[in-house]
């Protein structure tokens, strides 16, 4: 016996809305009673925080397995899909198993990756499993429901706090601490008491569908601060000695200094005085993002650099001979009421040893240099790289760090020799330049998966968003408020009935009542009719954007426009994460 699922057009990775397409291949040495074969598509967001020893809310990321104290868990099923592929769904129920022959049998499956988690429906979650409503998955024949197969149960799901959000990226970067994972599994259901069903399951890879992106601007989000030099010492004045020999006569041998010569406006200058020593140039840098500031991943950073001239001063030249890019992602891991913090760091771009002039003597206050963007243009952000996203237990934010290096004169260049010293002059140390390092720091900035939703798409949600616009057309809620002004007599009377199904007899001596919509207050529900199973409201229609998605047919991401993505190492690796006690 051997299982395998074969995926149609693999890709690196799926997105939202895109249609995964396989065969389950089934393949026997002998005939066998199957009842059931279902296929899954699920996405777990899980995560594992150690108890504090003193007690605070921070917790205590598990790395190592079998470390001691309690480790708390939350596994968020923020994708959870089932169809049966054997027998069909609408097979006529038979109550014997079913005989498979030897050989090899191939069933097909299709699903779609939606937009949103479903761990945050509370009406789709009860009907996994637990609580089996009306059309639920566990309202099939069978011990467990769908004929055999155990599903999830949902109500656990019930107990967690839980966000609406877009799905989250695989992700695996924290070993026995988080994870979210992509996965197809199968089950084979054989009746017996004393056989074990046969599963199989494969890993994906995930990366969500970018948010519409807002209208461009000229808004910039910038850091800046100001690059002021140390004004430098002065030179001691060196008294020269004339070299005399030692039968010359004493007044032979004597020397002066040389005399100060007068300035224009009649004083002395003097040298090594503080009026001959020039101020110290003072320099403004600023680094620009576009507003709001996005990046995208596997794309160049959209930065620009800017030198402005502070102070009046007629020093020598200031140059930039350092830039280093750097990429702060932070990962709030959740767990029931524990939270931690991990960060990470990404090296975008290190130069070193440049000498590109900011500023010179000759330049007025205020003067604004734009360094060339060729040093970065070409650089991308890492494929390690994940978009920016929020889940129930899980969300990751980043920072971005600029770090520049500036010197107050021409700093020397660097030397290939062997023998570096050979053949250099003794500098002074007023002759040294002087150098800033100092950052420039974005405390927030978002990453963008680069999926870009297709246009069909995005002049949908627009125009759905003009249709939410307008006031509140929600009937029920006008009804809900109250016409009359509240008195306290109107609190002593009764609360109003909701109001009842009308008989026949009355709704022929009224026609006109069948025009006018009944509208039922929203403290008192309406009640199920005489033969109705399940209230009208039991399902929650889709968003406008799911639906007007719903419609779309193909993929929504051509497979030749996805970038790398390595978040995930290996999709199909034993989870890290430390097993419930």
């Amino acid at each position: 016996m051997s299982i395998r699922i074969t995926v149609e057009n693999p890709q690196e990775f799926f997105t939202n809305q895109d249609i995964i397409r396989g065969q389950v291949v089934f393949s026997l040495s002998r005939a066998e009673h199957v009842g059931a074969i279902t296929v899954k598509l699920e996405g777990e967001s899980r995560t594992a925080l150690g108890m504090p020893i003193d007690g605070s809310g921070r917790g205590i990321s598990q790395r190592t397995p079998g470390q001691a104290g309690d480790v708390v868990h939350e596994n968020h099923k923020i994708l959870y899909k089932v169809a049966q592929v054997f027998p069909a769904e609408d097979a006529p129920p038979q109550a014997a198993p079913f005989v498979l022959a030897p050989g090899q049998h191939r069933f097909p499956f299709q699903f779609k990756f939606p937009f949103n988690n479903m761990c945050s429906n509370p009406a789709a979650m009860s009907k996994l499993g637990g609580l089996a409503g009306a059309g639920g998955f566990a309202s099939g024949s069978g011990l467990f429901g769908l004929g055999g197969i155990r599903v999830m149960d949902g109500t656990r799901q019930l107990m967690y706090t839980h966000v609406t959000k877009t799905l989250p990226p695989s992700f695996t970067g924290f070993p026995g601490e988080a994870e979210v994972r992509y996965y197809l599994k199968v089950t084979v259901q054989r009746p017996g008491l004393f056989k074990e069903n046969w599963r199989y399951h494969t890993g994906l890879k995930f990366q969500p569908i970018e948010p519409p992106r807002p209208t461009k601007t000229n808004q910039e989000a910038y850091a800046r601060r100001p690059f002021a030099f140390r004004p430098r010492s002065p030179r001691p004045v060196l008294e020269t000695r004339k070299r005399t020999s030692f039968f010359s006569g004493r007044h032979g041998g004597s020397s002066q200094a040389p005399s100060p010569s007068p300035t224009p406006d009649g004083n002395l200058d003097v040298p090594g005085s503080p009026s001959a020593s020039t101020a110290a140039p003072s320099i403004e840098m600023s680094a620009r993002l576009p507003h709001p500031a996005i990046l995208t991943c596997n794309k160049p950073i959209p930065l620009r650099l800017i030198a402005k001239k502070v102070i009046p001063t007629d020093a020598t030249e200031v140059f930039l001979i350092a830039l280093q890019i750097n990429l702060l992602g932070k990962t709030n891991v959740r767990c029931q009421d524990l939270v931690n913090t991990e960060t990470t760091s990404w090296v975008v771009l290190s130069k070193q040893g440049l000498q590109i002039p900011l500023s010179r003597s000759g330049d007025p206050v205020g003067t604004e240099l734009v360094i060339p963007d060729a040093l970065w243009s070409n650089v991308p952000l890492p494929n390690t790289v994940m978009p920016s996203f929020v889940t129930c237990n899980l969300g990751r934010e980043y920072q971005l760090e600029v770090k520049v290096g500036l010197a107050w004169g021409k700093p020397p260049p660097a030397s290939t020799s062997l023998f570096p010293g050979k053949g250099k002059s003794r500098l002074d140390s007023s002759d040294i330049p002087q150098e800033i390092h100092l950052p420039l720091h974005f405390s927030k900035v978002e990453v963008y998966s680069g999926l870009t939703p297709p246009e069909g798409l995005l002049a949908a949600m627009r125009q759905g968003q003009s249709r939410r616009r307008p006031g509140n057309n929600n009937p029920q809620r006008r009804a809900s408020q109250p016409s009359t002004p509240i008195t306290p007599a109107s609190l002593q009377q009764p609360p109003r009935l909701p109001p009842r199904a009308t008989q026949p007899q009355q709704q022929q001596q009224q026609p006109q009542a069948q025009q006018t919509p009944i509208t039922h207050d929203a403290l008192y529900p309406p009640q199920l009719a005489p033969g109705q199973e399940a209230p009208p409201y039991d399902d929650a229609p889709p968003s406008y954007d799911e639906a007007m998605a719903e419609e779309m047919t193909g993929p929504m991401i051509p497979p030749s426009s996805r970038p790398a993505y390595s978040g995930v190492t290996n999709e199909n690796s034993p989870s890290t994460l430390p097993e419930k006690s």
